[in-house]
């Protein structure tokens, strides 16, 4: 049984921006600023230019792929089956970590909203039951999460229409505190935050993994994906003007990020309106919630995909009928997920899934190479561009994270090599 095509352009388009405007804005920029100072703005631009690149690539191989599975399914169709493994396991690492860091944020947040101390035990147990929700909502199907992820998305997009505009117009003018630290530019500092804002823009990837389920997919897919990291942009660089501008003078984002979360409702509780932070803390809640949606999506449509090849359990393999969604593989996400929401650190989480999305963006431009003529799209000059990128800001960040990285590598392919054996006889 296949998957039905359910989402248009527009749909397709609030997937990409559902899984994206989440952590990116209420995780990752607070965390670069931290870490970069000024030279945030700059990283978010270059990791921009990156995602660009990786967009295009994973653009035409959906255009003349479409299928669930995403960089899993080019590889094997355009390289080779361990590098297609490769991919999907890296796919499975890396979203399974950032849905994590996403379900954390979004306890943090709730907490932050009824005045409790977010401890780990709170945390945990909040984020657990919102991984658990949210999969229940997938399992009814693509439909009903398109719209819901619709509602979540506007309301998010709405709170942060108004941190930008709001955030512009009052408080301080300027950032010079910031942008002379002396740490900000350095290359170690710029690269690492980089490579950290580039998994912010990843989630246009979700349009990809779905591809089996988009409405005229060569057309619309490539449209979506330019579209949702144009939008996206925009907003990283608005939010993170804003940013700058407070933490100059207040350094809210610098003790928010310490604590594993990036309190926007906070400096928006400075703009001087009543209501300003509960507008931001209704934002963040949403986006969180758009985050893990798609994230849950996305995974197990990989899940699934792997599943076909016996790659994973048979049983992950399995539609159900009645919401023609992967219940199995659904469930068996989900439990990935909360083994890792029970480390409850978004920092952690952030950045393991930053080495092992580069790589697996590494493979995309790979595939993107190896397109005919007649099937390319693009030049294959973007793709080049991000395959150089990729690699290279995979190995700027902490030194315990890539290595953990290449072990789980060396993992999934002995993993690989025994389910082989096991089918095999």
């Amino acid at each position: 049984m296949k998957l039905k095509r359910e989402v248009g352009l527009l749909g397709a388009m609030m997937m990409g921006l559902g899984s994206i405007i989440g952590t990116g804005v209420f995780v990752s920029i607070g965390l670069g600023a931290s870490i970069a100072g000024g030279g945030v703005l700059l990283a978010i631009s270059l990791a921009a230019v990156v995602a660009i690149c990786n967009g295009l690539s994973s653009a035409q191989l959906a255009a003349n792929h479409p299928v669930s599975g995403g960089t899993y399914e080019y590889a094997h169709r355009w390289l080779t089956p361990q590098i297609g493994f490769v991919a999907g396991w890296m796919f499975l690492c890396a979203k399974s970590a950032s849905s994590a860091a996403a379900a954390i944020g979004l306890a943090s947040y709730l907490l932050l909203a009824v005045e409790v101390e977010p401890t780990w035990a709170y945390k945990v147990t909040i984020a657990l039951s919102a991984v658990s929700i949210l999969s229940y909502v997938t399992i009814l199907g693509i439909r009903r999460s398109n719209i819901a992820n619709s509602i979540i998305v506007s309301i998010t997009l709405g709170s942060l229409a108004f941190f930008f505009v709001t955030g512009i117009l009052v408080g301080p003018a300027s950032i010079e505190k910031m942008a002379s630290s002396p740490d900000s530019w350095s290359a170690k500092n710029l690269f690492q935050v980089t490579a950290l804002m580039f998994v912010a823009y990843t989630g246009y990837g979700r349009i990809a993994t779905l591809g089996e389920e988009i409405k005229e997919p060569r057309r619309n897919i490539p449209r979506a994906v330019i579209l949702t990291l144009a939008v996206s942009m925009v907003i990283y660089l608005g939010v993170g003007f804003v940013i700058l501008k407070f933490v100059s003078h207040s350094g809210t984002v610098a003790s928010a990020a310490s604590k594993d979360l990036v309190s926007l409702n906070s400096i928006a509780s400075s703009f001087g309106f009543s209501g300003a932070g509960t507008i931001l803390l209704i934002g963040a809640v949403t986006s969180m919630l758009g985050v893990l949606l798609n994230l849950i999506l996305g995974l197990s449509r990989v899940m699934l995909a792997m599943g076909r090849r016996g790659e994973m359990p048979a049983v992950t393999a399995k539609i159900t009928e009645s919401s023609a969604s992967p219940t199995v593989a659904t469930l068996v996400v989900t439990a990935i997920i909360c083994s890792i929401v029970a480390i409850g650190s978004v920092k952690s989480a952030w950045s393991f899934s930053a080495f092992t999305v580069l790589i697996y963006y590494s493979i995309t431009n790979l595939c993107a190479l190896r397109l005919k003529r007649e099937e390319r799209l693009y030049s294959v000059i973007p793709a080049w561009i991000g395959l150089f990128a990729c690699l290279f800001l995979a190995f700027w960040v902490d030194v315990e994270i890539w290595c953990a990285g290449l072990v789980l590598i060396l993992a999934g392919l002995i993993w690989q090599w025994t389910a082989q054996k096991l089918n095999n006889k």
